[in-house]
């Protein structure tokens, strides 16, 4: 669980070269505590905004992906987190700018409702989501630490644990 003071904290969570692009998340009030990682999609649907902390810090990371538009016809996908099944229209390539030359992408759920899927599951199955929610949060920061250097650091300025 973190927390963010004000808009700028939320915006120092993402890095520099993605921060001219952001389109903060309706209806937001700070502070604003998120407990397992905040998504949003931007309102023409073309951007998703990621912010978790990796498991050995509380330090919030953002990232920005770009959903690709999906070739062919319908076809089915598992989202490389959560492990759920969909459609194109609910799984599909997310991709983001590793660097200035190089785009990373990996398949996911397309609004990142990740956390909402892994709660049904658990439910359905009488258990409690928690430790599917850590695994989560886990593979997120293994896509943000192999495919972007993004290393787990500190608390930053402007969050703090909650």
């Amino acid at each position: 669980m973190f927390r963010f003071e004000t808009d700028r904290s939320l915006i120092e969570s993402f890095r520099s070269r993605d921060r001219r692009v952001i389109e903060m998340p309706p209806g937001i009030t700070f502070p604003f505590f998120v407990r397992d990682y905040l998504a949003w999609t931007e309102t023409s649907g073309a951007r998703v905004y990621l912010i978790f902390a990796a498991p050995s810090s509380r330090k919030p990371i953002g990232i920005i992906f770009r959903r690709d538009s999906p070739g062919g016809g319908l076809t089915s996908s598992m989202c490389e987190w959560c492990h759920s099944y969909g459609s194109s229209s609910e799984v599909g390539l997310l991709t983001t700018d590793a660097d200035n030359k190089r785009r990373v992408g990996v398949h996911l759920c397309l609004d990142l409702r990740c956390k909402e899927k892994l709660e049904d599951q658990a439910d359905r199955s009488g258990r409690h989501p928690r430790e599917a929610l850590e695994q989560l949060k886990e593979r997120m920061f293994r896509f943000a630490h192999e495919a972007l250097g993004i290393e787990a650091q500190p608390e930053a300025y402007g969050a703090r644990p909650g």
